[in-house]
């Protein structure tokens, strides 16, 4: 769609020889460039040209020349396209030159595209509108529990909005996995690397959104050391996150890598499934009153992580420094020179102790709770009587939390009472 822009536009796809050969070592930047001419049988006409190079990393030629189409062919447009381009990039030990390269993080669908993808153009302009209208609330809860339950993923989006039956997308979320292991798989140094690559995928959908040990995970005998190096194997492929928590309650956020951290799934559709969780999204309202509410949390975190295409960065969450303390908040963001708290949470306002605690020793009084209600702002207090201002939002609206947190603190508004 992007291409249609540009008159002359050349495809590349590096899982196929013709193309791949095309890239040699011995040829200057001109030279390639008329290789790909001849080759494709192109003829260019007047206007720009865009050249997209699919499955790059199949190509460690291709990769490097990136930078000598920036350096000597300015006037010619590349993007590049792959998978597993972190694990190729270790690998290989290419670097792309800062200032010539450009990263964009490709995400599962937010729920914002999912509602592009659902046509609903008029409740997806509500959506942006800050603060939103009361009368499109129950409206988007219920696209954003369906978006939930089947997740993000392209071809799972497109064939359930073609058939609405769940059912019929099984055969997608197995060949995903099936994918995803063979895929990491390649990377393992060695057979035994290989079966814990293994194990950690065939486990991940299960420990998703909890706290976790390396020592034994996924109930196995293997040691810390070796599901350490699977696990961050696997997150290099952008299959999971490991969210770490952080005691910060002034900037700058700084995670403890000496804590357990959660673990977060690329998708929280793949989660329900492996998981066996879909059947409960046509018996309960609220997405907390199911699964101990682990995945109102994993998809919050998935919306935020999605939120910027730059970075490939998720947010902590918050634990008291004191030894022994229970207390977290599920995250904690970043804005201006406040680290704001954002709790997810299904009961009232007094249920929010570990927020108490984190707002007893913050320097400011702002608070975030998302949640299945309404947007409201109240008056709150800690149990030590200290008074702050909380921001309950809708759990849909995660994806737009940074507008709606810049909404709190800037704006004087009539919701404050």
């Amino acid at each position: 769609m992007f291409a249609d822009e540009f008159e002359n536009y050349i495809y590349l796809n590096m899982e196929v020889a013709e193309d791949r050969n095309i890239f040699r070592e011995e040829y200057t930047i001109r030279e390639l460039f008329q290789a790909i001419l001849v080759i494709k049988n192109v003829s260019l006409g007047e206007g720009d040209v865009l050249i997209f190079i699919d499955e790059i990393q199949n190509s460690p030629v291709a990769m490097k020349m990136l930078r000598y189409f920036y350096e000597e062919l300015e006037e010619i447009y590349v993007i590049a396209a792959g998978s597993l381009l972190e694990m190729m990039l270790g690998e290989e030990d290419i670097s792309f030159p800062v200032g010539r390269v450009e990263f964009r993080y490709m995400y599962p669908l937010t729920f914002r595209e999912y509602l592009e993808a659902r046509e609903e153009t008029k409740i997806a302009g509500e959506y942006d509108t800050v603060p939103l209208s009361r009368i499109s609330h129950s409206r988007l809860l219920s696209l954003f529990h369906e978006y939930v339950m089947i997740g993000g993923m392209p071809e799972v989006v497109k064939r359930y909005i073609e058939g609405r039956e769940v059912t019929a997308l099984k055969s997608i979320y197995e060949s995903l996995m099936i994918a995803y292991i063979n895929d990491s798989a390649k990377y393992a140094a060695n057979t035994t690397m290989r079966h814990v690559i293994r194990h950690c995928l065939e486990t991940i959908p299960y420990e998703a959104g909890k706290r976790i040990t390396f020592q034994g995970f996924g109930k196995s005998n293997y040691r810390s050391r070796e599901v350490g190096e699977a696990l961050r194997i696997v997150e290099r492929a952008m299959i999971l996150f490991l969210i770490y928590p952080s005691t910060s309650v002034e900037i700058p956020i700084v995670g403890d890598r000496k804590k357990s951290p959660k673990l977060q799934y690329l998708d929280t559709g793949l989660l329900n499934y492996y998981a066996g969780l879909q059947p409960n999204y046509f018996k309960y309202d609220d997405l907390h009153s199911f699964y101990r509410g682990i995945i109102a949390e994993h998809v919050v975190m998935q919306e935020l992580i999605a939120h910027d295409s730059r970075s490939n960065q998720a947010p902590h969450f918050w634990v008291r420094g004191k030894r022994q303390s229970t207390a977290e908040v599920d995250v904690i963001m970043q804005q201006g020179s406040r680290v704001i708290p954002v709790e997810v949470k299904s009961g009232g306002t007094g249920t929010l102790k570990s927020l108490h605690q984190f707002m007893k020793k913050a320097s400011h009084d702002f608070a975030v709770r998302l949640y299945a209600g309404e947007f409201a702002i109240i008056d709150s207090e800690t149990t030590e009587g200290k008074k702050f201002r909380l921001m309950n939002v809708p759990y849909y609206l995660a994806g737009k939390i940074y507008d709606y947190i810049d909404f709190f603190i800037d704006k004087d508004t009539t919701y404050h009472k």
